[in-house]
């Protein structure tokens, strides 16, 4: 049995799981005896499977954009214009994927992004979630738009590393109290979106007539918090159409600035991470405005249609930032080889959406669970055929010259 060590608050390994002969292996192994994989290792295939189980207003919710979804396109033309280089003979017999960030130990550079209303896609929703990237030992980012409250999501996160994402509403008592239960339940950092200040136009779910919120679906952190609560002449138990009407009334607004975000320095020694940001001025400001970190991200190309490609931007925001904070990313990540191209443009972290949530539609918690460990597997086998042992040694030269014909 390996070694154990403390390392962060957290007991860890001190061999580094290898993940992407284990994960191949035991499918190949299955396979003698004429087992196929229950998940596909595919996106493709991933995207089309989970298709056939959820509702046409789930799949809406989760595979759409913005307006004529360019935006979303244009996240993979990004990743396809950014070929990698591979660099031969370069001895990586063994990697150790992990890494550290805003002092938690991950067991690699990974984290689930937060993705709202995940009870659409499975009952155990982001409790399932919870429960396989603690496995893992990868962070979640929770969700304002959650299907549980944060206090049951934590529960069932155990010890695995998590931080909060918060929507900045109308309220900023309700941005306070969400923050202060966040800590409270072990959060490790606070990720402030950005790029949701109101819903962008989404043509999916328009033409469904379906807005999951007005059906008192993804609101469970509000129906939770007393500063929301205080705010209902009748408790969301009694009259939760009420409750979801009044979330309507608090959660969008457009004027949030720079000034009212900086009052969550009162709240919380937290680090606080903005999430959403592509220009480089936006995040040379975060960072005279002290923040911790930046996450490079178009909201999954669901909020800005005719935007450029998150990717397309993490270079400029790497170069502006300097070094002062950690740059994360998401938006458009598919694969392993994608989250090396993130980490070869500079990003410390990669974060991962739908193809975990495709994931949990088709297995709960096992499945969000594979389709994690098919992407790490992925990145693994990327890193040995690269020549990069760590995360570390992957950089700009892992890649050749962007291609802007593509």
């Amino acid at each position: 049995m390996a070694r154990k060590v403390v390392n962060g608050g957290q007991i860890m390994s001190d061999t580094p799981r290898s993940f992407g002969p284990e994960t191949q292996g035991a499918i190949y192994l299955r396979g003698l005896a004429g087992a196929k994989p229950d998940i596909p290792t595919s996106f493709k295939g991933l995207e089309a499977r989970a298709k056939e189980t959820m509702s046409a207003e789930a799949w809406a919710y989760v595979a759409g954009g913005a307006g004529l979804e360019s935006a979303m396109d244009a996240n993979r033309a990004a990743f396809a214009r950014y070929p990698i280089a591979p660099r031969m003979l370069g001895g990586a017999g063994q990697r150790d994927l992990r890494c550290e960030i805003f002092g938690v130990q991950a067991a690699a550079p990974v984290f689930t992004s937060p993705i709202g209303v995940l009870e659409m896609m499975h009952p155990d929703a982001d409790l399932a979630v919870a429960r396989a990237a603690a496995r893992l030992k990868l962070p979640m980012i929770i969700s304002s738009q959650a299907s549980f409250p944060m206090e049951a999501i934590a529960e069932a996160n155990g010890d695995g590393p998590r931080f909060f994402q918060l929507y900045w509403g109308k309220s900023d008592a309700i941005a306070e109290s969400f923050v202060k239960r966040a800590e409270a339940c072990g959060c490790k950092g606070i990720f402030i979106t950005l790029d949701t200040t109101i819903l962008g136009w989404r043509p999916r779910d328009l033409d469904l007539g379906f807005l999951p919120f007005l059906r008192s679906q993804g609101i469970a952190q509000y129906t939770s918090d007393p500063a929301f609560r205080a705010l209902l002449p009748q408790t969301p138990e009694d009259n939760p159409q009420a409750a979801a009407f009044q979330f309507t009334q608090v959660f969008s607004d457009p004027g949030l600035d720079w000034r009212r975000i900086a009052k969550i320095r009162s709240w919380t020694k937290l680090p606080v991470i903005l999430k959403g940001v592509m220009r480089p001025d936006d995040a040379e400001k975060a960072m005279i405005e002290g923040y911790d970190g930046v996450l490079v991200s178009n909201h999954g190309g669901r909020q800005v249609d005719g935007g450029m490609g998150a990717l397309d931007a993490l270079a400029g925001i790497v170069m502006a930032v300097k070094g002062r904070a950690p740059v994360l990313f998401d938006s458009g990540v598919r694969c392993g080889a994608d989250i090396f191209k993130v980490l070869a443009l500079g990003a410390k972290i990669a974060c991962v959406g739908r193809p975990y949530v495709y994931g949990l539609a088709l297995g709960g918690d096992a499945g969000v669970q594979t389709v994690l460990e098919y992407l790490l597997a992925e990145l693994d086998l990327t890193m040995a055929l690269n020549g990069c042992a760590t995360p570390s040694d992957i950089n700009r030269t892992c890649l050749d010259s962007p291609k802007s014909d593509i």
